[in-house]
């Protein structure tokens, strides 16, 4: 796996996803761009949604049915699970879960670099599900420390914060170097307008990327994993 420290001095151009990322689906764990830091998983027997929101003007209500949904912290724009339909199980917090066979752990961090005397704390969520594992990472406010990243472990897919207020481009590399995920996906910026567009062009700057072709759906399998870092922009549905 490329070391990001290597890659972030050297500045090497991320490559973006090719369509071999497209996998039978018996084993393909599909990941969708819901909005904001709103993603749908779902792999062969279960459907988890991350931070389900309330839309702000120019977003679209949220139109999905889960089995499990995280929330990373209380705030209106990741916590609506109600928005979910399904019944989904809710998980809330640092732990450890197992729901149909998809293991979870929640890592305890905080919303700001003040270890949450501003904001708060913040859920990181270490997904493991068909053979994959999947980190979200909130609304993360800091660089991680090394107890975190020993709790969050090995990372295949890394959804990263693109603006504040949490970890800025150059803290998000800095996290990235820090877990050395397979796949990057950016979210937490606003995809319909010029601002956020402008945003989410700055992170790809940042983290090597210079072509921003957004794909509507990332269909990905452990065979499918890329041989080095890649940086995935997804359609917000």
């Amino acid at each position: 796996m490329v070391r990001f420290v290597e890659w972030m001095s050297a500045k090497k151009a991320l490559q973006r996803a090719p369509s071999s990322f497209v996998c039978s689906p018996e084993d393909t764990v599909e990941i969708a761009f819901l909005g904001h830091s709103c993603f749908r998983l779902r792999g062969k027997e279960v459907t988890l949604i991350t931070d389900p929101y309330t839309p702000a003007p120019g977003d679209a209500p949220i139109k999905a049915q889960a089995d499990i949904v995280t929330i990373s912290h209380d705030h209106s724009r990741h916590n609506q699970a109600l928005a979910v339909a399904g019944e989904p199980r809710i998980i809330n917090g640092p732990g450890e879960y197992e729901i149909r066979g998809v293991l979870i752990s929640g890592v305890a961090t905080f919303h700001d670099s003040a270890s949450g005397k501003r904001l708060g704390g913040n859920t990181v969520y270490v997904i493991q599900m068909d053979d994959l594992r999947l980190c979200h990472l909130g609304d993360l406010g800091h660089v991680l420390s090394t107890e975190q990243v020993d709790e969050i472990g090995a990372v295949d897919v890394l959804f990263v914060p693109a603006r504040g207020p949490v970890i800025d481009a150059a803290q998000a590399a800095e996290v990235i170097s820090q877990i050395e995920p397979s796949i990057i996906v950016p979210m937490h910026y606003a995809a319909s307008d010029e601002a956020g567009l402008a945003t989410i062009e700055k992170f790809c700057h940042e983290m090597g990327l210079r072509q921003i072709v957004p794909q509507p759906k990332l269909n990905v399998t452990r065979a499918s994993l890329p041989p080095e870092t890649q940086v995935v922009v997804l359609e917000a549905r």
